[in-house]
């Protein structure tokens, strides 16, 4: 199957609820049969990482690792598998994820739903030993919703994410685990992320460290964030995750259900917290733009807004597998357009324009 076939069967599978869609969907990249489809070549050095172009799969999609591999086949410059916790996590009841089409969107309370690490890491550890990947593998780490020691516990995910990913994330921004944005202050930030320093020091690893922050932060506290995640040697920060707000534009008749709200009503907000965290990192982070992206031109405005790389996630869900090729296509004829022969050329030309 390829990814044009596999994409015209897209409206069949919304016949089904989006939770079991989404693991078939997942089962049928698993067996490959998607395909393969080569992205033109965006070249991006980040992190000491080299990625083939800048769009990257963000954690989420592939909580589980079970599909890394044929994801990247897709066009992905990177792939994040994830949120994975220590322990298996069942998440919230279902439902818990609802579609909004009249809003590109998606809401969902899945609440960190996966198999916990030692299922996970054996499953990436038999990825490692499959031979070398086509991009770089992030993955994203969380704690469970009954931990007792944020710090303990990222560190130990820390040490474990180390040892088979090409960088961490740190995720302190799901609003569907209780208290879990609460570690985005300063002085919890800084804990968590000195127990992440002394997690790379027993994998003997020197992984770059991200933390994916919320779209609903008050701008107070961005600055604190940045200056904290550069004084315990974070590597750059995802803006951002999914939003608790809902905009009075939603029409889906699933606006109303609580969780995190993604997909084209997230671009503005978070393509705004992006370029305020541009202007005050001044090039200090790497900044990884999430949040409604579905085109080329969407990937370019957040390169333009100051982030290095970019990542998306619900307009697969929408668009299929052919979305990365297009995505990186079209982003590569708006530099040629602008006169950018590297991607470096264009990130933060617009950082400085003032958000309404």
């Amino acid at each position: 199957m390829t990814p044009a076939i596999a994409s015209s069967l897209m409206p069949l599978t919304r016949l089904l609820d989006p939770e079991t869609a989404h693991l078939l969907a997942l089962r049928a990249l698993k067996a490959g049969l998607a395909g393969r489809i080569t992205a033109p070549a965006l070249p991006v050095e980040a992190m000491g990482l080299r990625f083939p172009n800048p769009l990257g799969l963000a954690a989420g999609f592939d909580k589980n690792a079970v599909a890394a591999r044929p994801l990247l086949d897709l066009g992905f410059g990177f792939v994040e598998v994830g949120t994975i916790t220590p322990r298996p996590q069942v998440g919230n009841p279902r439902p818990r994820l609802f579609r909004l089409p009249k809003d590109d969107a998606v809401i969902n309370r899945n609440g960190f739903n996966n198999e916990g690490w030692d299922v996970v890491s054996a499953r990436l550890a038999a990825l490692r030993g499959e031979g070398a990947l086509s991009g770089p593998l992030g993955v994203n780490v969380g704690i469970n919703k009954d931990c007792d020691d944020a710090a303990r516990d990222y560190g130990l995910m820390v040490e474990g994410g180390a040892r088979y990913g090409d960088y961490v994330t740190v995720n302190i921004s799901s609003p569907n685990t209780p208290g879990l944005r609460d570690l985005q202050a300063a002085g919890r930030l800084a804990e968590l992320l000195a127990a992440a320093r002394a997690g790379l020091a027993r994998a003997g690893k020197s992984v770059p460290v991200l933390v994916k922050i919320a779209p609903d932060l008050d701008r107070e506290a961005l600055g604190p964030i940045i200056e904290t995640a550069l004084a315990e040697g974070a590597a750059g920060l995802i803006i951002s995750n999914t939003t608790i707000a809902r905009p009075a534009s939603l029409r889906g008749r699933n606006k109303g259900e609580t969780g995190g709200l993604s997909g084209r009503p997230l671009f503005a907000p978070s393509t705004a917290l992006l370029r305020a965290a541009a202007r005050i990192a001044a090039g200090r982070l790497v900044l990884v733009g999430a949040g409604g992206v579905a085109s080329g031109a969407d990937a370019y405005a957040k390169l333009r807004a100051g982030a290095t790389l970019v990542q998306l996630y619900t307009a697969m869900a929408y668009a299929g597998p052919a979305l990365p090729a297009r995505i990186v296509a079209e982003l590569a004829a708006l530099l040629a357009r602008d006169g950018f022969t590297r991607i470096d050329q264009a990130i933060g030309a617009d950082k400085d324009i003032h958000d309404a």
